[in-house]
């Protein structure tokens, strides 16, 4: 049995968006399958709310980020802005001049130090294709499809995808999914190396759990220096990217972590990892 197998917490969020922890796994589920999960301001809220929970919470080490029903997430709820039924800014008074856009889902997710892996049990566009690149892993349902409909709709990707897609795919590909608005299937989606891992549908939940707990069973501190270095690395000289990850390494050589990695190699064991 898995050192990290315990029975989940309640989820404690209002509907539109659930949150428990089973051992050192965080899920946190968009949950408004009646409108495929398209984000509405209380939603909004609590999404980055629930980010911000699992980042902070020193049991966790790895996040999974999912939806309810057939989408994962179909984007932000147009139908209910149009009618001014909701308001997608944060904050009460908030403008397009002065919006917190640090305290919204995308830039906590990207700050995440601690694995994300999104569990795409649905498709993803707009808005909900921008959440899906802005994890670590994806997983994907082979029914799903992502859609990258933006100019379709007469905007942009306003949250992250105009930054991620170029990294992933490279400026011509990206400007061709971008300018053209396409849909891809699962497999397209794969072949181009926007997911991971490409899976029946039912079994998209237990693939990225499968993943979760291997990775939560490695030494914590390590993953997630990992991770920020990787994120540092997009954006640095090679040069001065290596001595910023031996200033992260020297920390690491101090930890009860690392002694334990090395005792357990010797004795031919699987180490067992506090996070310390």
């Amino acid at each position: 049995m898995s050192q990290f197998a315990a029975q989940p917490t309640p989820a404690v969020m209002p509907d539109e968006l659930l949150y428990g922890v089973d051992g050192a796994i965080a899920t946190v589920t968009l949950n408004a399958p009646q409108r495929m999960n398209t984000i509405s301001g209380p939603m909004l809220k609590q999404l980055t709310e629930a980010l911000v929970r699992a980042s902070e919470d020193p049991v966790v080490r790895v996040v999974i980020l999912t939806g309810t029903g057939r989408a994962f997430c179909a984007g932000l709820n147009l139908e209910a802005q149009s009618k001014g039924k909701d308001n997608l800014s944060v904050g009460s008074g908030a403008t397009p001049t002065n919006i917190d856009l640090r305290n919204t889902p995308p830039p906590v997710l990207h700050a995440m130090d601690k694995p994300v892996i999104a569990a795409l049990n649905g498709s993803a566009a707009g808005y909900g294709l921008d959440l899906a690149l802005g994890a670590d892993i994806r997983v994907m349902g082979q029914s799903a499809k992502l859609a990258a409909s933006y100019a379709k709709r007469g905007v942009l990707p306003e949250s992250g995808g105009t930054w991620y897609l170029p990294r992933m795919l490279g400026w011509a590909k990206a400007a061709e999914l971008i300018f053209t608005g396409r849909t891809l299937s699962a497999d397209q989606s794969l072949e181009i190396g926007l997911v991971n891992k490409v899976v029946a549908d039912a079994d998209v939940m237990g693939e990225a759990r499968d993943l979760a707990l291997e990775i939560a069973a490695n030494a914590p501190l390590a993953v997630q220096a990992a991770k920020r270095m990787m994120r540092m690395g997009w954006n640095e000289p090679f040069n001065e990217h290596v001595h910023h990850v031996f200033l992260q390494l020297l920390p690491l050589m101090q930890t009860e972590d690392m002694k334990e990695g090395i005792k357990a190699f010797l004795e031919k064991r699987e180490p067992v990892f506090k996070g310390r």
